[in-house]
């Protein structure tokens, strides 16, 4: 947990640790980003407002390094800076005052996911469709023999989308498969993740032919 409010971050810390979970501390970006890196937590904790490096470039750089669930601590209530997070890679918010018990059922849920997530995969298919490749065994994708970097959720936002070429996926449908029904997050995390992937799949992201959009309802992957 990176907060540089004490007032904060000790009562959080022992009720993270009356819960059964062993919680390290930092109270400024630059030393809470070196210990992040350094340990391998299972989640971190990540106020925005801190001395030294704000949470901003905390995450930022993080993500660079790892995968790790990252739920961001704010007092910044406005819909942009929420938003700014989820681009940055965060998987989650929650705006002070908040109550211990909203805390760990956000915690629990994306522990819980991460847990989903590892489990092996035992689909062994490929699919192909108008040049995209993507191997569900080797968590691969390849659009004109290029191989392409995915995170972990657009990989599974992709094979969502190309398992059902053709069909509309809801956005509800979408929660469900790729981030559970204990979703708490932001909905506005999917077309973050919709972007991303029409930036790295996409001729043309702001005209896209793979990923079509369908008002109100979801989206559709380019039928074979």
């Amino acid at each position: 947990m990176i907060e540089d409010d004490t007032l904060i971050l000790g009562p959080t810390k022992r009720a993270l640790e009356q819960a059964g979970y062993t919680a390290t501390t930092a109270t400024d970006g630059a030393a809470g980003l070196v210990a992040a890196l350094n340990q391998k937590p299972d989640l971190v904790i990540l106020d925005i407002l801190l001395p030294e490096m704000d949470g901003w470039e905390v995450c930022k750089t993080l993500r660079q390094h790892s995968t790790v669930p990252i739920l961001m601590l704010t007092a910044l209530g406005e819909e942009i800076d929420r938003i700014l997070g989820l681009e940055l890679g965060a998987d989650d918010y929650l705006t002070k005052p908040f109550s211990t018990r909203e805390l760990m059922a956000r915690i629990k849920a994306l522990l819980r996911r991460v847990e989903m997530d590892t489990q092996p995969d035992t689909k062994g298919k490929q699919i192909t469709i108008k040049g995209v490749v993507l191997n569900l065994d080797a968590r691969m994708v390849q659009k004109d023999n290029q191989i392409l970097d995915l995170r972990y959720k657009e990989f599974e936002l992709l094979s969502l989308l190309m398992l059902n070429a053709g069909q509309v996926v809801t956005r509800a449908e979408i929660f469900d498969a790729v981030w559970g029904t204990d979703w708490l997050g932001d909905m506005r995390t999917l077309d973050v993740h919709i972007r991303w992937l029409r930036e790295k799949l996409e001729d043309d992201p702001g005209n896209p032919y793979y990923i079509q959009t369908v008002r109100s309802v979801g989206y559709r992957f380019a039928p074979g």
